[in-house]
């Protein structure tokens, strides 16, 4: 028992910064991330006796932490949508599939650097991520940060694959407008 507290207190030291960077990569905030780590440390201690050595301890601590984050977005998805954000297409789109003409998409000027370096417009995109209903946000962050498939990502928020393909439809448009408003425009 003593040496299973000190082993994990070396776990602790040496792997907290590794597993809250990782997890706000995939949760994108701070907050969260740190008590993801936490429940990680709290189910390594209480299944220590599971840890039997065939693997190193950070990959079997990062398999916990990527289990508390999928339940994480388990129970987010579970919530119902907002009905102050409207989901539908015909914001974007007339009866017959055609763009309404203010909403219809404008070409993005970029720089040779990618976007996905530039802190400032990291900022602006977790804004617009965080906007989206809960439901929508979460199967992004699902298919696109955390490079899940489909089929995983219907088992695992018990989606139709086409109710999941609309709300990253519509996720995605949401995306776009919130980011020419804000980034694009500017």
């Amino acid at each position: 028992m003593a040496r299973e507290k000190e082993l994990l207190h070396e776990w602790v030291e040496t792997y907290t910064d590794e597993l809250v960077r990782w997890a706000f990569y995939k949760v994108s905030d701070t907050r969260l991330a740190e008590d993801l780590v936490q429940d990680t440390f709290l189910a390594a201690a209480e299944k220590m006796d599971a840890f039997k050595g065939d693997s190193q301890p950070k990959t079997w601590l990062f398999s916990i932490l990527n289990h508390k984050i999928i339940d994480h977005y388990r129970r987010k998805v579970k919530q119902p949508v907002s009905m102050n954000n409207p989901s539908s297409l015909s914001d974007f789109f007339d009866e017959t599939g055609t763009w309404h003409k203010n909403k219809r998409p404008h070409p993005w000027h970029t720089e040779e650097k990618s976007l996905l370096h530039d802190e400032e417009f990291l900022t602006v995109l977790k804004e617009c991520l965080d906007a989206l209903p809960e439901q929508w946000s979460t199967c992004v962050k699902l298919k696109y940060l955390m490079e899940k498939k489909g089929p995983e990502i219907c088992q695992e928020l018990d989606l139709s694959p086409t109710n999941l393909w609309q709300i990253i439809h519509r996720a995605r448009l949401r995306l776009r407008e919130c980011l020419e408003l804000n980034w694009f425009q500017n």
